[in-house]
This record gives C-alpha cells, structure tokens and sequence, in this order.
C-alpha cells in the first residue's frame, strides 16, 4: 500500500484545484507563432520596470549583511513609519506605525487576515466573479466563502442589500476588492462607505483589499474615505500591494493596516508563516514612498491609455463586449454562446497567440466571460489584438 494511503493529506487541501495559471500558461506550447509572438495576458504583472534608483538601492541592500538578517516580525520601522504617514496622507486620517504590519505580498496578508477573522465552520462574504487565490485560502482553511454575487448590470459592483441577506451567525466578515480583480470594476466611495456602516452593525469585520489603489482613474486619488472616521477600528482591515504599484512582485511585499490591537494579533500569525517579510524591499521603499509619487502617477496614466487602447482595439469587434474595465483588467464577454469559458480561452492562446485566463477561473457563474490582464504589456501591442481576435473560430 502506498505511503500516500497510509497517511492522506488534509483533504482541505486535496479537495482545492491546482493553482489556474500554469495551466493556462501549459496551453502556449501547441501555439505555432502564425500570428506573431505570443502576448501574455494572463497573470496580472506589472508592464514596466522598476525605477532605476529604486533598483540600486535595493541591490545595495541585498549586498550588505544587514539585508540579511532577521526583521521585525511585523516589519521594518522605517518601512511602517513611511507608510502609515503616506496612508494619513492620502486617506486624511489619523494611522499610526502601529496599525500596519508588512507582509510577503498581499496574497499573505488576504492569507493571515483571514485566519485572524474566522475559523473552520465560518463563513466569508465573496464578491463574485472573485479572484482565485481568496477563494483557494479560504477552502485550505475550512471558511465557506459565500459568494456575494456581482452583476454586469450594476458594473460588476456589489449591492449592499444583496450582502447583508447573506449575513448569519456564521460570517465574520465582508471582503471588497477595488479596484477589482478579476473585472477591473473601480467601486463608488459611496458604496464602499455603506459597506462599513453594514459591518458595524451587524458586528463583522470588512476587508477591503486595495492592491490595485495606485492605478485608480484620473481624478480619482482615492477609494473611499472610511479613515477620516476613528470608528474605522472597529470594522475595517485594509490590504495593500507595494508589488504592483512599485513593478516588484517578485519582492514579495504587501501590507495589512488595522487597529493596533488586531496588529498585536496578526503578529503571532506572520511569525509563524514568514518571521518576517523580504528585507530587500523594504529597506528601499521608505525612500520610495515619499521619492516616486511623480514615477507612479505616471505609470497610472500609462496604464489607463492602455485600457483605452485595448477598448479601441474591441471596438470593431462588437461580438466581444468589454463589460468591465480598470487599472490592471478588463472583463471581456465571449461570443460563442454556450461554449465553456476554457474553450474559448485555449483557443485564443493556441490558435491566435493571445493568452488569457476564464471566467471560469474565476468562481461560479463566470462562463461567458473572459479575464485579460491590459497591463501586462505596452499600448502598441494592444492595438493589435483586433487581428489576433477576429474570426476565431471553436
């Protein structure tokens, strides 16, 4: 009998599928080239650069034996310091060093956040379509995640009153991602403002996961203004991303900024699962912060042309119907009814060269549409896709 018999995982594992990417990216090995080098559009990464400086001095950092120890479990105080003054800042209220914490990209903080809030048996509001990896983390740890549906007629955007029917004894919190992955939807201040008044009343947690704030419309410098009240405490844990918004995701930094006291109780969870985030990173970004604001709103009005010019490259094309677009995405409606999500998707990456991810990836629900990650490379590849996207054929 074999070893794996003997001693069976935690199913609460087994049971979650493989993670989506590499099996869509496994799909571009039967593209022959016949319509030009591949264009990833898969997994969202950033389609720029570093700036120069900030790569030296990280290089500098990654080069001395100080950048080689141990951190704080929580995170540099430099790095927290420098943050927490640029969420006062940006939000206009009052955050203290004491209320973030850094994490090894904001995957970990969705991860410790969760764990924090609920255990197994509870459950977790799931704006869907959602994006994956919530989904995987709350399955590995025994959390329902209760879909809070999204509908193309509301702009992919949560109702208030959709959520709070699903309210019971069993849900600890409401999690919001905006802008969204996998729709790209920007959600309304207004909105995102009640969703906080509905969590304290019904005494649950919302978790509004920002990775994507620094590519917000033009005009548009926040999300929400849930910090200028000091009743935010009480109700909500916000995460971020310095990967996207610095192009340096395979830093692995994010963050997690609460209350103080759920920080003091995240701790025990981030010592456990990293002791402490990557050093090389944040020993540069508190110079970044304050040094960058010009280099990132650059890169934001960049990276809203290139939404422009993939809606342009659609246009001709009206069988596919861009229903959401925002910072890194767009949700793109497929034109062949009835056919699975993955169908269409496999079939643009191996007949066509252009690699995108399902809806069906993307919780239940999704298999009209597809997810292409507008990002990922420059305007003039974008123009492009009329081409690659004509006439496909099942």
């Amino acid at each position: 009998m074999s070893r794996g018999l003997l001693n069976p995982i935690n199913p609460l594992v087994a049971d979650v599928g493989s993670p989506p990417i590499p099996e869509a990216q496994a799909w571009v090995g039967r593209y022959d080239g016949s319509h030009g080098p591949l264009i990833n559009l898969s997994q969202a990464v950033p389609g720029n650069a570093p700036h120069a400086e900030l790569l030296e001095r990280m290089a500098a950092i990654a080069g001395s034996p100080a950048g080689s120890q141990y951190g704080p479990i929580n995170g540099d105080a430099p790095l927290r310091q420098a943050y927490a003054a640029e969420l006062s800042r940006l939000y206009e209220g009052r955050i203290e060093p004491e209320d973030t914490a850094v994490t090894a990209g904001c995957n970990m903080a969705f991860f410790a956040a969760m764990m924090l809030l609920a255990h197994r048996g509870e459950a977790v509001l799931l704006p869907t379509p959602w994006y994956f990896n919530h989904q995987m983390s709350l399955d590995m740890l025994g959390i329902e995640p209760r879909p809070l549906p999204c509908r193309a007629e509301n702009g992919f955007v949560p109702r208030i009153e959709d959520a709070e029917a699903l309210i019971d004894e069993k849900v600890r919190a409401i999690v919001l991602v905006t802008p969204n992955n996998p729709t790209g939807a920007v959600y309304p201040a207004h909105v995102i403002e009640g969703f906080a008044q509905l969590c304290r009343r019904r005494g649950i947690y919302l978790v509004i996961d920002e990775t994507y704030r620094d590519f917000l419309p033009a005009g548009m410098n926040r999300a929400h203004g849930l910090f200028t009240d000091e009743n935010w405490r009480d109700t909500v844990i916000q995460l971020y991303s310095f990967s996207k918004s610095y192009a340096i995701p395979g830093h692995r930094t994010g963050a997690i900024t609460a209350d103080a006291g759920l920080i003091e109780q995240a701790a025990k969870i981030l010592d456990c699962i990293q002791i402490c985030a990557p050093r090389t990173s944040q020993g540069a970004l508190p110079w970044a912060i304050d040094s960058l604001r010009d280099w990132r709103e650059d890169n934001r009005a960049e990276i809203n042309r290139r939404a422009q010019v993939f809606q342009d490259a659609l246009a001709p094309l009206p069988e596919w119907t861009i229903e959401s677009v925002g910072a890194y995405f767009a949700y793109v409606r497929q034109p062949f009814a009835g056919a699975r999500a993955q169908q269409v998707a496999e079939a643009l990456a191996t007949q066509r060269g252009v690699l995108c991810l399902p809806g069906s990836y993307f919780g239940p629900g999704q298999e009209g549409h597809l997810r292409v990650a507008i990002a990922n490379v420059g305007a003039n590849v974008l123009s492009g896709l009329t081409e690659r996207f004509r006439g496909l054929s099942l």
